[in-house]
C-alpha cells in the first residue's frame, strides 16, 4: 500500500444517498480473482444513463468522490473499494459512510473524509457549479480545505487508520513490522510443532 499523507485534486459529486456496495460494483462483478480491472465496473447500472454523473467529461480526471450521506452500505464486498480506487479516486467525502466499507477503505488505502451534512452539501454545490474547484484532504492533520469556498473542516480517523495511511501499511506491512519477533519466537518453538518453513 502507498503511504497517503495529502489528497489534491477536483472531484465528482455522486448527489445520491445510501449508495450500496452492489451500486458500486454489482455482484456480476466480482468473479474476477484479482484486485484490478474493478474501475469498468463502478456504478456499471448506472452508467448506462448517458446522463450519469461519471458521462460528464466536465469531471474527468477527478480523485475525490463527493456523496451524499450513507455511502458504501451493504454487503462487504472489498471489491467496492477496489472499484473505486481502480477508476482513478483516492478519497471520498460523506456525511455518513457504512461501517464495513470505511474498514475496508482504510485497510486499502482509500481515503473516508466524514463530515457534516451541511458541509457535504456546500462542497457538492461547489464542485456542480466549477468543476476545477480544489478540494485538499490533509491525512496527517485530518482536515478537508476547499479554499474557494473557505471550508476548512475536521473529520475523524482513528489512530491506527491514520498510521496505515501515513506510513503505507496494509495487513501485511503490519505483520512484516513485528518480523524480528516472529523469527524469535519461531526460534524457540518445539520442533514438533508445524511451521511455515
Amino acid at each position: 500500500m502507498q503511504a497517503v499523507r495529502v489528497v489534491t485534486g477536483t472531484a465528482v459529486p455522486l448527489n445520491r444517498s445510501d449508495v450500496d456496495t452492489d451500486q458500486i460494483i454489482p455482484a456480476s462483478w466480482l468473479k474476477r480473482v484479482e484486485r484490478t480491472g474493478f474501475g469498468v465496473g463502478l456504478f456499471s447500472a448506472w452508467r448506462d444513463d448517458r446522463n450519469f454523473v461519471l458521462n460528464n467529461e466536465r469531471y474527468a480526471g477527478a480523485t475525490i468522490l463527493v456523496a451524499g450521506a450513507n455511502f458504501g452500505t451493504g454487503s462487504s464486498r472489498e471489491h467496492a473499494v477496489w472499484a473505486i480506487m481502480d477508476y482513478g479516486f483516492n478519497a471520498v467525502i460523506s456525511p455518513r459512510f457504512g461501517d464495513i466499507f470505511k474498514n475496508n477503505s482504510g485497510k486499502n488505502g482509500l481515503v473516508t473524509a466524514q463530515l457534516d451534512t451541511q458541509v457535504v452539501a456546500a462542497i457538492m454545490a461547489a464542485v456542480e457549479a466549477d468543476p476545477s474547484t480544489e478540494i485538499t484532504i490533509d491525512v496527517q492533520r485530518l482536515v478537508v480545505a476547499v479554499p474557494s469556498i473557505g471550508i476548512e473542516a475536521s473529520f475523524d480517523l482513528d489512530s491506527a487508520t491514520q498510521e496505515r495511511f501515513l506510513e503505507g501499511l496494509d495487513e501485511i506491512g503490519l505483520t512484516l513490522r513485528m518480523a524480528e519477533d516472529i523469527t524469535s519466537y519461531e526460534a524457540t518453538r518445539s520442533a514438533f510443532k508445524p511451521t511455515l518453513a
